[in-house]
């Protein structure tokens, strides 16, 4: 058995946290899987994990041996990726992730672009705002905004994004212009949240006199669509705090008016999240350098109406 395929077997497993699952990610028997760990742990002379009936869980020496495990693996597949010609047309499907509004008003846009290049490809497109599983879900790589709470998976900064705390004329008539986050939790304005299955206790962060704060929110209104919060804003419903590049145009035009301008938002990362193994796969690869190439400018250059770059 190739001392290689074990050191894949184990990586997958660390991952994904079951004997079973990485076989059948890896497309070999449980019987085999146990094997190639076994070899292994014979061959380093350590345990790599605890297994229970229940449960498996990696030891010490098998945390401390996934990261240079994971190198090796990194190291073999980019020699590998040198004597593959990958300007060859890629083919097979691309399962990419994205949230609601990054994947409608950047995302999608380049996917005919890519599809017309590349046509043997075929890009399997999930929009959400829930946060996914690259592993469990079978994606390829997944954009998004804020930082990934899985340090095992790889990620390609694309920009930081501007965000801004907005709401329509016809709320700020009614309930007056919050000048502040102070002021919008004093006066208890209705503020739209984002919110899922599993989703932390919602806090806005803003930029205060003193620093970096975090403001608990309350409202009446919840969604798990970040557009669904737009539409509300718009009906004059509360204040919702969103990209920049998502609202610009309702800006622009005075559907939706900035407020809470004396504590503004803080910027958010936007990034591509990969796994080890799909970093040398070229179609994943021409598939995020061709939608990074074209959406990092937008991103850079959308900024609030009259605004200078700060």
């Amino acid at each position: 058995m190739s001392y290689l395929d074990n050191i894949r077997t184990f990586v997958r497993v660390y991952e994904l946290g079951s004997m079973s699952a990485a076989g059948r990610d890896l497309r070999i028997s449980p019987a085999v899987t146990s094997s190639r760990i076994s070899q292994l742990e014979g061959h380093l002379g350590v345990r790599l994990f605890q297994r229970t009936t229940r449960n498996l869980h990696a030891t010490e020496q098998g945390k401390a041996f996934y990261d240079g495990a994971c190198q090796v693996l990194e190291s073999v597949e980019a020699a590998e990726a040198q004597v593959v010609d990958i300007t060859e047309r890629p083919r097979g499907s691309l399962y990419v992730a994205a949230p609601l509004g990054v994947g409608r008003r950047l995302i999608s846009p380049q996917v005919p672009a890519f599809l017309s290049e590349y046509p043997d490809v075929s890009v399997r497109l999930r929009l959400t705002d829930r946060k996914v599983d690259l592993t469990t879900e079978g994606l390829d790589l997944a954009f998004f905004l804020g930082q990934p709470e899985d340090s095992t998976l790889r990620i390609r900064k694309i920009a930081d994004v501007q965000r801004v705390l907005c709401a329509s004329p016809a709320y700020i008539s009614a309930r007056g212009h919050p000048r502040s986050g102070q002021q919008i939790i004093k006066e208890k304005h209705e503020c739209l949240n984002l919110r899922f299955p599993g989703a932390k206790e919602f806090q806005w962060p803003l930029i205060t006199k003193d620093g970096l704060k975090r403001f608990a929110t309350s409202g009446r209104y919840e969604c798990d669509d970040g557009d669904v919060l737009v539409d509300w804003a718009l009906a004059g419903h509360g204040i919702t705090l969103k990209p920049v590049f998502e609202v610009a145009d309702f800006l622009k035009s005075g559907e939706l008016v900035v407020v809470g301008e004396q504590t503004p938002p803080e910027s958010i990362q936007m990034a591509c999240l990969f796994t080890h193994r799909r970093h040398q796969d070229p179609k994943t690869r021409l598939f995020m350098d061709f939608v990074i190439d074209r959406i990092s400018d937008v991103i850079k250059e959308t900024k609030l109406p009259n605004q200078l770059p700060r």
